[in-house]
């Protein structure tokens, strides 16, 4: 009402209907009532921080449940309130969250989750939501749940190797926010190999003019703040340069340089490194 109310009761036909009603039933409530109702929700942030100290974050249903948008507009006030069971909480205690897609219900309708934690903690919720999207093995193609390929905040990159979900490397993209956006081959045109050294073990990527072959990989979006710390680790023989994913669409990623592949052991024929890392597993067992 304070911020609002003055504009909307000088032009009332400039504002939604609902709109205007909640604000001006700002008037309704007096000062005594305002302090009361501060005094309580500072009473259950404090209840709320105590909960936190032994739980690290809250996964909770992002909706209870999806409505048709005539439902909402007959009665938008009811319908929202509903929509809203587990996500108004956060901005009155003044958390962190990340919605993510988790899948489609019984009735053929999608539905998603909510992390969420103190504020501030948006690296660690960013990261493990990513973690989740991956984990649900999202098909090849279908974009993650926050994918945004004209966001020029981020540098979408192939990885190959242990830095794909699961693997050992993995936290060098999501302790940096990196989000997964789909699992994908490469066109027919590299070779693959396992370098020596490691661990950790590592594999390289070449592009071949001829008898080249589709690797499997992961591309995830790192924000650009991050790329320049990120690939400062990249290790020789491995570099950063530009792959040809099997759509024809084209990406930064690992790749290795010539001079690494002394050695080496070509593993095109399996075709990734999931494959490989499983065949040494078993060798090993």
């Amino acid at each position: 009402m304070a911020a609002v109310g003055g504009f909307i009761e000088a032009h009332p036909s400039d504002a939604d209907p609902v709109v205007r009603e909640i604000v001006l039933g700002g008037k309704k409530k007096t000062a005594v009532e305002t302090f009361e109702a501060l005094y309580r929700l500072e009473a259950l942030k404090r209840r709320a921080a105590a909960l936190f100290a032994d739980v690290d974050m809250l996964a909770v249903p992002t909706a209870p449940t999806i409505y048709r948008v005539d439902q909402v507009m007959a009665e938008p006030v009811k319908f929202n309130s509903r929509l809203g069971t587990y996500t108004n909480f956060m901005n009155l205690l003044d958390m962190a969250g990340i919605a993510v897609p988790a899948g489609v219900g019984g009735k053929g309708l999608p539905f998603g989750i909510t992390f969420c934690a103190p504020a501030f903690s948006e690296a660690r919720l960013v990261a493990l939501a990513s973690r989740f999207a991956a984990a649900q093995g999202l098909a090849p193609g279908a974009p993650s749940l926050t994918q945004q390929p004209d966001d020029e905040g981020f540098i979408e990159l192939a990885v190959v190797g242990a830095h794909m979900s699961g693997l050992p490397l993995n936290h060098e993209l999501t302790s940096r926010g990196a989000m997964f956006v789909e699992r994908t081959k490469t066109a027919p045109c590299y070779r693959f190999h396992a370098l020596t050294g490691g661990p950790p073990f590592r594999p390289g990527m070449v592009r071949v003019p001829q008898d080249g072959a589709s690797i499997e990989l992961e591309v995830w979006r790192l924000p650009r703040a991050a790329f320049g710390s990120f690939i400062a680790g990249v290790p020789q023989p491995l570099c950063i340069g530009t792959v040809e994913l099997s759509g024809g669409r084209k990406v930064k990623g690992f790749l290795c340089e010539q001079s690494g592949l002394e050695g080496a052991e070509d593993i095109t024929a399996l075709g990734g490194w999931r494959a490989y890392v499983a065949r040494q597993t078993q060798k090993a067992s």
